[in-house]
């Protein structure tokens, strides 16, 4: 199928070209659209790393009586998805650089169905009961490759179409899916174990809750199987194009406007030059990043998003000992009852913090700039956490949940927004998918430490203390982030162009 009948057929390539005076966070159509497609991914990346705490929580009632999974296979079970996600963000990202985004856009999404249909295969009755989570560990390694590719795949796409009054709102956006991606997930949990509240409560049927979680697992294939013609057809934007053709910068924040015409003339000799041009961009990455003032800021950008993953993901994948202070961690009652409060608790907490957080990014990020909320959400956050961990066996139950509401919202309207947005925005396209591919992982590798560890730091040095590390994270975090530019209303392309025009002329003199 011709770029052109494929630019026809989706309307998103029109969508480059929308730049009008409305506030940024008010959305066309077609914006809608390419949001629609491209939000997905954080939705079902944090329905799926929110899902597996309740799930690994009926697993104990299925295999093990309701007594505790063994603390290793327990650990590796909620660090598989973030272990996976580190391989996909590495992957997908110098794959959409290397082939092109139309080449790789939705096989990240077919990684998702095809190891969410063998997650929900689990043969529980044929397995030993660590076989059983041995064999949801992996595909849940699996469905993480899928979900970490959809990070610097999305961020790509958006970018590669966006005008610059409006690409950080757009990406905020699309992130703000992962609230919705929780706050969902924490309903899903609560209605499908109501719907099995006769059979458990009444009947004493325990192992019915092995149809719950498979239910709730499976429930992202929905989503999943509802874009992925979309993402499988979606075309090529200009941008990208020029990159490839070493015309970084020429389009500026027109992204759009090139003729059709003129950009299928341009293609013709494209081919023939495609080995060569691949070739050559590895050795255009390894020097535009052996320079200082771009290698500080992928450092930048890297650094900041491990140091906000430790603490974020140590809380969020951990809730058992937030739920436990605000008295609803199920410890008491039929195991229904249990489960169903365990649910109630993380609605609370998802819907008190996260999803508010991420909307005040998205009203804010283009008067406040990226640099200003990052900075100022590592500390307020530092703030709240210092808190936590000062007064954690005195602060009454009220005022633990207002901290931690807090400390969410802070966490969402901050690091955790625009440690996503950076990488996106700050290095040129032709850079920009692996760069930021780069960025998620050494994120992910945060996560992955605070999933393995917190346990057992936990256990032999307190929460509290533990807390006062995720304090110090964010404290450094504000530190690092003092090498990242201000890219609100810069164009990486341009930037990058102008500076390969005085890279010619110094060798020319």
């Amino acid at each position: 199928m011709s770029n052109d009948s494929d630019r026809v057929q989706s309307g998103l390539e029109e969508y480059e070209k929308e730049d009008d005076d409305r506030p940024p966070f008010l959305l066309t159509y077609r914006e809608v659209k390419l949001l629609g497609i491209t939000g997905v991914g954080f939705f079902l990346d944090a329905y799926d790393l929110f899902i597996i705490n309740p799930v690994s929580t009926m697993l104990q009632y299925r295999l093990y009586n309701g007594a505790a999974l063994p603390s290793g296979l327990q650990g590796l079970l909620k660090a598989s998805a973030n272990i996976g996600s580190v391989i996909g963000q590495f992957g997908f990202g110098y794959a959409a650089d290397y082939f092109g985004r139309k080449a790789v856009y939705g096989k990240e999404l077919m990684i998702i169905i095809f190891a969410t249909i063998f997650s929900i295969s689990d043969p529980t009755g044929d397995l030993s009961p660590s076989g059983t989570l041995i064999w949801l560990t992996v595909w849940r390694i699996i469905l993480g490759i899928g979900i970490g590719g959809d990070y610097p795949m999305s961020a790509s796409v958006t970018t590669d179409r966006a005008n610059l009054r409006r690409r950080g709102t757009l990406l905020a956006y699309i992130f703000a899916n992962q609230g919705w991606g929780s706050l969902v997930g924490s309903l899903a949990v609560i209605v499908v174990l109501a719907c099995y509240k006769s059979a458990m409560e009444t009947h004493g049927e325990t192992s019915k809750v092995d149809g719950v979680w498979r239910i709730l697992i499976g429930l992202s294939l929905i989503p999943a199987f509802g874009t992925l013609y979309q993402r499988l057809t979606l075309p090529e934007s200009r941008r990208f194009k020029a990159a490839q053709e070493g015309r970084d910068g020429e389009l500026g924040d027109n992204a759009g406007v090139a003729s059709a015409d003129s950009d299928s003339t341009r293609h013709e000799g494209a081919g023939a030059k495609e080995a060569a041009e691949h070739k050559a961009h590895w050795g255009d990455f390894f020097a535009y990043f052996g320079e200082w003032r771009h290698f500080k800021i992928l450092l930048g950008t890297c650094v900041c998003w491990f140091l906000l993953d430790v603490a974020f993901y140590g809380i969020n994948l951990n809730q058992n000992v937030v739920l436990q202070e605000i008295g609803f961690d199920g410890k008491s009652g039929s195991p229904w009852t249990r489960l169903f409060k365990i649910g109630i608790g993380n609605l609370i907490i998802t819907a008190l913090g996260f999803v508010p957080g991420y909307y005040a990014t998205i009203l804010t990020i283009e008067k406040l700039g990226r640099k200003w909320i990052q900075i100022q959400g590592f500390l307020l956050a530092a703030l709240f956490l210092g808190i936590l961990a000062g007064m954690f066996h005195t602060l009454s139950t009220v005022a633990f949940i207002v901290n931690f509401a807090l400390l969410q919202f802070f966490f969402n309207f901050g690091a955790n927004a625009t440690t996503y947005c950076y990488p996106a925005e700050v290095f040129p396209t032709r850079f920009r998918a692996s760069a930021h591919g780069i960025s998620a992982a050494c994120g992910k590798a945060g996560a992955i430490i605070s999933a393995l560890v917190f346990n057992s730091l936990t256990d032999s040095i307190g929460t509290p203390n533990v807390l006062w590390i995720f304090f110090g994270c964010c404290i450094a975090g504000a530190g690092f982030s003092l090498l990242l530019p201000e890219v609100r209303g810069r164009d990486p392309d341009v930037v990058y162009a102008q500076e390969q025009r005085e890279r010619e002329q110094r060798l020319r003199q």
